[in-house]
């Protein structure tokens, strides 16, 4: 009966161990492709754009001029949803005095494809190239700003790039070790076929760096912001501030915004 019970107990871990593996890109990327609302919807005039990656994949995207265009963010933003959901933070960079640059990668909103580690990587490349050659922005106007899993491809992006700056808002270290914090139970180091480890990568730019994360936040936890802040080298700022993942930019939006500003202009942009 005793090896009956192992057998079956080790034969369901099995099962469930195989079916995390096969199902993991549902686990990690949670694409939503209904369009809501634009900038318009919030007073804001764009550029509606569609990009061609190296790999021949058409991606969406939305660039908000402002008419002082200190800098130009290239957003990268997180692993659900879409550009449509990232107005509350267009706001905020809107008031700052940012122009904007808003993708969605493979396989979200009106892009086409699957979304994929590389792919990601590919569909910021196909943003950078717009603003660098489309519209003739200088390498050290573009800030990389990052979301999330967006903060990885970020991080991707200012290694193939001299950005003028990296914005990382709610990053982590990397995919298997946050994914084994969340799923203690499973092999996850092994299992992960992505890595998006920016805490291998983040010693080797130069560039201004923001790196901001909460207390608070209950998906990421606090110390993957602060671990990534002592990897990078200088020069580099922390915000802390309160709220969770999702919305503590929202909850935070007078220091965040303080705290933006207060960092581009140190950094002169």
């Amino acid at each position: 009966m005793l090896l009956t019970a192992v057998f079956t107990i080790l034969l369901g871990y099995t099962v469930l161990v195989g079916t995390v593996y096969l199902l993991q890109d549902r686990m990690i990327y949670f694409p939503y492709h209904h369009i809501e609302q634009t900038p318009q919807d919030i007073g804001l005039a764009f550029d509606n754009i569609t990009l061609t990656t190296a790999d021949h994949e058409r991606i969406h995207a939305w660039y908000v001029p402002d008419r002082t265009e200190r800098a130009v963010v290239l957003y990268c933003h997180g692993n659900a949803g879409n550009i449509s959901h990232r107005l509350d933070m267009l706001r905020i960079l809107n008031r700052i005095g940012l122009s904007v640059l808003l993708f969605d990668y493979r396989g979200y909103g009106n892009s086409t494809g699957t979304p994929t580690e590389d792919g990601t990587y590919r569909d910021a490349e196909a943003a950078w190239e717009y603003l660098t050659n489309k519209r003739a922005v200088a390498p050290e106007k573009i800030i990389a700003f990052g979301e999330s899993i967006g903060c990885a491809v970020a991080v991707e992006l200012a290694l193939r790039h001299r950005v003028g700056g990296l914005v990382l808002l709610a990053g982590f270290t990397s995919l298997p070790e946050l994914g084994q914090q969340l799923y203690p139970w499973l092999p996850v180091k092994l299992l992960t076929k992505y890595r998006y480890a920016s805490i291998e990568k983040i010693a080797h730019l130069n560039c201004p760096k923001l790196i901001i994360h909460s207390p608070e936040d209950e998906i990421v936890p606090f110390w993957h912001g602060k671990a990534l802040f002592e990897k990078a080298c200088p020069p580099k700022e922390f915000l802390e501030i309160s709220g969770g993942h999702n919305d503590g930019f929202l909850i935070s939006a007078d220091k965040f915004g303080a705290g933006l500003k207060s960092f581009f202009d140190k950094y002169g942009f």
